[in-house]
């Protein structure tokens, strides 16, 4: 009898799960599941305490899943990929492994393990799957076959490829023997936050439910909803891609299940958008592996001279920058290790073309704080801000903080929320309330701004043009 081993990554579901749907294909086969902590390697990456809580919430989950069908979960906990590996190796030979079964994760660490893994497994058969995307990377490529450098051809490519052929989703796994009892509560030795599980589901079931509500009740409006903080006009289940306990091919089915008409630009086409993004971010980083190693996809923009202050920085990380919708933003994602999407681009916009701070610096400060990082998201994200990536802003594009706030939260709503020092300021002074506190010579607890953006923004546009120039 075959023995079929699916080792578990960011893929912590039972449906749509490519690996274990592989795995489980032969009938005859006994499978095992495993999964390793390496908490020494999550903090390299800087792993946010409270996303380690959601990751530990999933995985029990998927082992109480899993043991309802009679597939025992392996856990094990060491101190690094290179620690994985030794022992993957000593499962496979106590459990006489015939088959090792698992889903591709395309950072440069993760693809170097699994390609050593491969070498070391002489007499096991190793198959890996793209599951975490809808589409492969190298699928979707220009005429010429290199990757796309700019968002929107490769959308089109991409949908084009949807048309084509939807990506299946495969079902979760029959029952192949008797439901295991007992089962131990499983934890690792890694810093852990509690998160709010009305936000973020504690198990697959749940995301499953809130997949199926968005795409019903929240998808069709999203693009008129989605850019203000103050409503619920996002998914919120960006964790849940992020660790895996939903698919993209999940979202994109659900998504037209309900939106039919998403893929030709009708209601549901901006969240689709959203999700293509993704795609575009992880298939970028899989032909540009440099994208890991914490350099700009623009050369030139490595020449650009930042400031080094620590009182800037401190102030932009608590939430204390003088200009309510970037301290509202870092307020939200401080007390909640998530913060929306229109808000991640004004706070990143801040710490890099108005306080001229290095975009590396804030990448790793968001994922350090993030319930839902993921590496080529958030570097997709803040080289989009900082005008050094792929489809970036042009640098001369700045957003002005003040405006940005008056735009997106008008009438100061979510400021208010979470900048409790504002509440009795008015509407239409809330994003400057300083202004408005010297006419009314009243002292408020909060900040004054600690730059003034004209000023900011020449130094800002001085300091890239230098950095093109040289």
């Amino acid at each position: 009898m075959p023995t079929h081993l699916v080792w578990f990554r960011a893929d912590l579901r039972a449906h749509d799960n490519i690996a274990l749907a592989a795995a489980c294909r032969a009938k005859d086969a006994n499978v095992l599941a495993l999964f390793i902590a390496t908490p020494g390697q999550w903090r390299q990456h800087d792993m946010a305490p409270r996303q380690a809580a959601l990751l530990r919430a999933w995985l029990n989950d998927l082992q109480h899943s899993l043991a309802e069908k009679g597939i025992p979960l392996i856990y094990r906990e060491v101190s690094d990929f290179a620690a994985q590996l030794q022992t993957v190796q000593e499962i496979c030979q106590q459990n006489e492994v015939t088959h090792l079964f698992y889903n591709y994760q395309y950072e440069l660490n993760e693809r170097q393990r699994d390609r050593q893994l491969e070498s070391i497994l002489k007499d096991v058969q190793c198959q890996g799957f793209d599951d975490s995307v809808m589409l492969a990377p190298g699928s979707v490529m220009t005429g010429g076959h290199e990757m796309y450098k700019v968002f929107t051809p490769f959308k089109n490519a991409f949908i084009k490829r949807l048309k084509e052929a939807l990506p299946e989703c495969v079902v979760a796994p029959a029952v192949r023997g008797d439901v295991i009892a007992d089962l131990p509560e499983l934890t690792f030795n890694y810093p852990q936050q509690a998160f709010n599980a009305l936000l973020f589901p504690e198990n697959e079931k749940s995301a499953i439910a809130k997949l199926r509500q968005f795409c019903k009740q929240g998808a069709g409006e999203y693009d008129t909803r989605r850019d203000f903080p103050a409503i619920e006009g996002t998914s919120r289940l960006s964790a849940c891609l992020a660790l895996g306990v939903l698919s993209p091919r999940q979202c994109l089915h659900r998504l037209l299940a309900e939106q039919p008409q998403a893929l030709d630009g009708g209601a549901g086409s901006v969240w689709l958008n959203e999700l293509i993004w993704r795609e575009f971010y992880r298939h970028l980083m899989t032909y540009h592996p440099d994208l890991c190693k914490h350099r700009p996809f623009i050369p030139w923009t490595d020449n650009v001279k930042w400031q080094h202050s620590e009182t800037l920085l401190q102030a932009w990380q608590k939430g204390e920058t003088g200009y309510p919708i970037v301290d509202a933003a870092m307020r939200q994602l401080n007390e909640t290790g998530w913060m929306h999407n229109r808000l991640r681009m004004i706070a990143a916009s801040f710490l890099v073309k108005d306080l001229l701070i290095d975009w590396r610096i804030g990448e790793r400060y968001f994922i350090s704080q993030l319930i839902d990082g993921d590496l080529a998201a958030n570097n997709g994200g803040w080289q989009w801000a900082a005008s050094t990536g792929t489809d970036a802003a042009p640098y001369f594009r700045i957003f002005n903080p003040t405006t940005q706030g008056q735009k997106f939260d008008a009438e100061g709503a979510f400021i208010r929320a979470w900048v409790p020092q504002l509440k009795d300021v008015p509407a239409k002074a809330i994003h400057e309330p300083w202004v408005w506190a010297d006419k009314q010579r009243v002292t408020l607890d909060y900040p004054r701004p600690i730059v003034d953006h004209k000023q900011a923004r020449v130094a800002t546009l001085a300091a890239y043009e230098a950095a093109r120039k040289a």
